[in-house]
C-alpha cells in the first residue's frame, strides 16, 4: 500500500481515478455531478437516490433532471436544496 501512495503522490494521480470512490461536484444550487456511481435507485422529481461504491447519496430538490449519464458520471439539475450520503456499513 505505501508503494501506491507514494507512485500517486509522484504522478500527482487523484484518489477518484484509480478507486472506486465517487467524486461529488456541486455547482451552486443548480447542478451536481458524481463520478464513480452504481446506478440510480430512486428518482423523482424532488428526490433523487444514487448508488455508490461506498454508500448512497441523496439530493432532494426541485424540478430535478437526469443529464448527461454514462457509465462513470451522472448529471443532475434543478434547484437543489441538500446533498447527503449515507455510508455503507460492512
Amino acid at each position: 500500500m505505501k508503494r501506491k501512495n507514494k507512485l500517486d503522490r509522484m504522478l500527482e494521480m487523484p484518489k477518484e481515478v484509480y478507486t472506486n470512490v465517487p467524486k461529488i461536484i456541486v455547482t451552486g444550487f443548480d447542478e451536481v455531478i458524481i463520478e464513480n456511481f452504481k446506478g440510480v435507485l430512486e428518482y423523482e422529481e424532488f428526490f433523487v437516490r444514487i448508488n455508490t461504491y461506498i454508500g448512497i447519496i441523496n439530493i432532494n430538490g426541485f424540478n430535478l433532471n437526469l443529464e448527461n449519464m454514462t457509465n462513470d458520471d451522472i448529471k443532475v439539475t434543478g434547484k437543489i436544496e441538500s446533498v447527503d450520503m449515507e455510508r455503507n456499513v460492512d
